[in-house]
């Protein structure tokens, strides 16, 4: 079983958890991300992050680190999404848990003019209607605001104004629409783009000046196109703005990717010197000046190059026989790759003299059927005075540019290659980690290439690639693994030589490898006097055939064997005793090597796991300290001795002396079984590193750590407070048998786009940055759908210590906001100590809409119990229903304004103010 939880490292800007999704965490671009999955379970798990249809880069490494923590420096925007952390141990099935990571960030907006009328050349934009677009990549999305001057821009407030976002897009109002354009109109105009401050990401602000003169870019190349050129030389291209207003800014492109390292870009001139074949390509002029579409003019530059070519003979295609031989037909062919290609010419010599095309020397400057820029010589009836050597020359008209040649033997020895396998060279056995040479003899004139390939066309070569070249026949394998054994073939490359089906041959190599076994590591956990059973099992092995087992602990051997028909091995201790501890290991052996099983037998307890809905910190009447009660319970308790006692060390953070304490325990635990222990004299408001040890007969056990924070603000006249400012949240906590849960969210945060008219605009003190706790109303929420927030447990403190015959009076109070058409209700309980949600009346209760404000309700209560108080919103009709709360407050005596009603006599009353 695997039970784990998350943990940020570092604190989020938001973090908030769905009911029907995972949890969201929010994050600034450019800050670090480090989520850690706090993991249980044993054996100890193998954990795994992935990211939701991630490409390669985007997946991690296997790791069998506990408490594995994905790490992101610099994270960018294109990493948000859903991250999943898996974990298994091979019982049951996996534990997978998401988060979803959500990236914030905002760009520079961009101000964009068009208008709706064709060009004209004289006063563009005279009477004319004017679109001004502003757009900026952001998350979350953006709300934008216009600005003429300094006079703000808003729907409805110029007849000559309008303000829209287009259908086709999503997000807040883009486009200022200038209809039929007035003298005022020519003005600076300002864009505002702003995410509201979110994560502490300040506004960005573009200005366009409009005019009478403002036109979209025009330019004009001052070159040829296409350009030829030679390797080595000087090119620039001139490109130059012809129009425009504001002046366009020139940029240059590569078609194939980015300009070259070595090329100069000033005032609309390229200049690339030194020019080679790799700078090829079509280059483009670009201007924008951000008024209509940008201006792109083109070139191409073609280098003239030569790259080296390759020939083949062809036998006489007439008879069955691959030989050279007197009066047959042979045809020579040659291939040269050139640009440009209508350039290239060719030439034949024969012995180093010219040769010409005549009726049995038929020469061909193309081939139909063979690719282009390729000649072929026909020699037709071959007689004793045609051997010698052939030369093909290549070379582009114009010069500039090295002709190529390529030689060609015709003789009576010309003979077409073959391939064979030296006798006793396949099969090849080798052991693993050995250097092994492959090989096979391939005679013929001219000497071709050797390609070697796994008979498995999709199985790569040992370098990683699909085929690799030898020129000697040699394949050398150095330190073969098992992967490495299987079929591999030879042949001889196509058209290297000659023009005749490729030749192949077949070697099998095996590969020799000890013993692969489970489990390769395990930890058993035993307690004295009772059975430990170990079981190694063969995966694989070559060869297969395994010799013999041996059974040690530690050095000494402890049982030996041969294998016979089973592919496992047992060992089994009776009774587990004290020395029985240690590190057993079986290797199982065959003629290459060992394969080991190794298992550490010892009486570890496992870590306690702590409870984490403990209330932090107790409430106690004393300024100076707080209280604390640690809560856990014994992952496996049974699984080894009976643990006797628990060491708890603490020491306050930031020091490094623990103080330690033995903790005894009476009886066996159970499994599940809730223990508890209060920590006393902690100093507010430090925080403490406690330490959990469990204690058997063998020893101690692992240590569990957690950390205790004093948070809850209670000073020393017991007076509670609580206004949402910081989280967690006055360790109140949400009711796990509601339907939904209560937000904390602040008003310049909060995204009311979706549910205008409802919920507060700022918290009690209205600011619009502080925080409060309301209900969101929206889907996938539903009429009658209830939400509880809990507060922490409250030790009633009574005046009179010796008796509790007349309960403490107790003044509660809070501010309420409940604004909208379809506000529901709001009620707050009392739950004293055993007492269940369902059977604590409302001690106030409140419903529909009471106006945009904040209003304070105060209840006067008398418990005789530890108790809580718990605050229960009802979901309305329809989505404009946001509750809202702020500045919790619980103070000793009776509320000093008197009840106006009474509407439970057992402990309540309730005053209403505005």
């Amino acid at each position: 079983m695997v039970i784990f939880v998350f943990k940020l490292h570092f604190k989020p800007l938001n973090l908030t958890e769905e009911r029907y999704s995972e949890r969201v965490y929010t994050i600034r671009e450019g800050e670090t991300l480090e989520l850690t999955c706090l993991v249980t379970g044993h054996p100890r798990p193998q954990i795994r992050w992935t990211k939701t249809a991630g490409s390669v880069s985007d997946r991690f490494q296997d790791s069998s680190v506990f408490n594995e923590t994905l790490h992101i420096a610099k994270i960018q925007r294109h990493q948000g999404g859903r991250y999943y952390c898996k974990a298994e141990n091979g019982l049951g099935s996996p534990a997978i848990k998401s988060i979803r990571v959500d990236v914030y960030y905002l760009d520079e907006p961009v101000v964009t003019v068009h208008q709706s009328i064709g060009e004209a050349k004289e006063q563009f934009y005279y009477e004319r209607t004017v679109f001004l677009r502003c757009i900026a990549n952001s998350n979350p999305p953006i709300r934008y605001s216009w600005y003429r001057g300094r006079d703000v821009l808003s729907q409805g407030s110029d007849k000559g104004v309008e303000i829209y976002e287009p259908f086709f897009t999503q997000g807040e109002t883009k486009i200022l629409k200038l209809k039929n354009l007035r003298p005022k109109d020519y003005a600076n105009y300002s864009c505002i783009a702003s995410i509201r401050n979110v994560c502490g990401i300040a506004d960005r602000r573009v200005v366009f000046r409009l005019t009478n003169k403002t036109a979209p870019a025009s330019i004009k190349l001052l070159v040829e196109d296409p350009i030829v050129v030679n390797p080595g030389q000087t090119v620039s291209l001139v490109c130059i703005t012809t129009g425009g207003e504001p002046t366009p800014s020139l940029n240059w492109t590569l078609s194939s990717g980015s300009l070259p390292e070595k090329s100069l870009m000033k005032d609309g001139t390229l200049t690339l010197p030194a020019i080679a074949s790799e700078d090829a390509g079509v280059y483009s002029c670009i201007a924008s000046n951000n008024v209509g579409n940008p201006a792109k003019k083109s070139t191409t530059i073609i280098v003239r190059a030569l790259k080296k070519g390759r020939f083949w003979i062809t036998p006489d295609p007439y008879h069955n026989d691959d030989n050279i031989q007197i009066g047959r037909e042979v045809k020579i062919s040659c291939q040269v790759e050139a640009t440009p290609p209508e350039e290239l010419q060719f030439s034949w010599l024969k012995n180093g003299r010219a040769l010409r095309s005549s009726e049995r020397m038929v020469i061909t400057q193309t081939d139909p059927d063979i690719s282009p820029g390729t000649t072929n010589l026909d020699i037709i009836d071959l007689k004793f005075t045609d051997f010698g050597t052939y030369t093909c020359v290549a070379s582009l008209r114009g010069g500039g540019i090295p002709e190529i040649s390529i030689d060609v033997n015709i003789s009576s020895t010309t003979v077409p290659p073959n391939l064979t396998v030296p006798r006793g060279k396949s099969p090849m056995a080798v052991r693993e980690g050995e250097t092994v040479e492959l090989e096979c003899l391939v005679s013929g004139k001219p000497k071709p290439i050797i390609l070697w390939s796994r008979a498995d066309k999709e199985a790569p070569m040992p370098d990683g690639s699909m085929q690799m070249e030898s020129y000697d026949g040699v394949l050398r394998i150095v330190n073969v693994s098992r992967e490495m054994s299987g079929s591999y073939r030879c042949q001889t490359s196509q058209y290297n030589g000659f023009n005749v089906k490729p030749r192949e041959a077949v070697i099998e190599l095996i590969v020799h490898y000890p013993p692969a076994v489970e489990p390769v590591w395990q930890e058993v956990r035993q307690g004295l006097g009772r059975p430990v059973a170990m079981n190694c099992r063969v995966l694989r092995a070559h060869p297969s055939r395994v010799l013999r087992y041996e059974w040690r602990l530690g050095s000494r051997l402890l049982h030996a064997g041969t294998f016979d028909s089973r592919d496992d091995t047992d060992y089994t201790i009776r009774s587990l005793v004290r020395e029985g501890y240690g590190e057993y290991t079986c290797d199982i052996i065959n003629e290459v090597g060992p394969g080991r099983c190794t298992f550490l037998v010892t009486g570890k307890a496992y870590p306690p796991e702590f409870y984490y809905d403990t209330y932090n910190p107790l409430w106690q009447n004393r300024p100076r300290v707080y209280g604390y009660k640690l809560q856990w319970t014994q992952m496996n308790p049974n699984a080894v001795d009976r643990i006797m006692a628990y060491r708890l060390g603490i020491r306050q953070t930031g020091q490094q002396r623990w103080w330690e304490q033995d903790i005894p325990v009476e009886g066996n635990i159970q499994k599940g079984e809730l223990i508890t222990h209060n920590l006393t004299e902690l100093i507010r408001p430090e925080a403490y590193v406690v330490r959990l040890t469990p204690i058997t007969r063998f020893g101690e056990g692992d240590s569990s750590t957690r950390v205790v924070t004093y948070s809850v603000p209670i000073n020393p006249y017991l007076k509670f407070h609580c206004s949402f400012e910081e989280d967690p949240v006055c360790m109140f906590t949400q009711d796990k048998n509601d339907d939904f849960d209560w937000t904390r969210h602040s008003a310049a945060t909060r995204d009311t786009k979706y549910t205008p008219n409802t919920g507060p605009s700022g918290d009690r003190s209205s600011s619009k940055q502080g925080f409060y706790m309301y209900i969101e109303t929206s889907r996938p929420r539903k009429e009658g759908d209830t939400a509880r927030l809990l507060s922490p447990t409250f030790n009633v403190a009574p005046k009179n210590p010796h008796s509790i015959t007349s309960p403490p009076a107790y003044c509660f109070s809070f501010y309420y906001h409940m604004y909208g058409k379809h506000i529901g209700t709001l009620n707050a309980f009392v739950k004293q100590k055993g007492q269940s949600t369902s059977d604590a009346g409302p001690v106030w209760s409140l419903s529909g809409n009471q106006g945009d404000r904040w209003r304070q309700a105060k209840i006067s209560i008398h418990p005789t119990a530890s108790f809580q108080v718990m605050f229960e919103g009802i979901r309305g009709p329809g989505i404009e229903g946001d509750i809202a709360i702020d500045d919790v407050t619980l103070e000793e005596g009776e509320c000093p304004d008197p009840p106006s009603n009474r509407m439970y006599q057992t402990c309540i009353s309730m005053v209403t103010g505005l």
